[in-house]
């Protein structure tokens, strides 16, 4: 890909990171106050909003999907907490998951029997159900 392609992909799509117009406001109004493991850039307003809030928002690396906000960053950009998610949270336990990303739209996608993309045969009806009647 080219420089100049690069360039014109961050002036005008939003899909895929934050725009020139976005990043420029960013380092301008904003305060950057962390990263999470994806690489995705939180940060805070300098300036307090009239009712006394901070304003809060996330520069994505790589696509622009929501699902790829973890849980306790979840947390800090809605308010649930004032300081950054590592001064809040305990130590992560051996049971949880990895993220893993949204696979709607993809290959990777869950496909029920029946669906077009496995034929579309669903399985026979097994005759167990009953249909309910408002006389029964």
């Amino acid at each position: 890909m080219s420089m100049a392609t690069k360039v014109l992909g961050k002036i005008f799509t939003w899909w895929d990171g934050a725009t020139i117009g976005t990043s420029l406001w960013s380092w301008r109004h904003g305060e950057k106050v962390g990263t999470d493991g994806q690489g995705n850039a939180y940060y805070r307003s300098k300036k307090k909003l009239a009712d006394g809030r901070e304003r809060r928002w996330v520069i994505y690396r790589g696509a622009n999907d929501a699902s790829r906000v973890p849980a306790e960053w979840h947390g800090w950009l809605h308010g649930a907490f004032d300081g950054v998610p590592e001064s809040n949270l305990p130590p992560p336990r051996i049971w949880e998951a990895d993220y893993t990303p949204n696979p709607t739209g993809t290959a990777a996608a869950y496909r029920p029997a029946g669906a077009l993309e496995r034929g579309g045969r669903r399985a026979a009806a097994t005759g167990d159900y009953e249909a309910w009647s408002p006389d029964a």
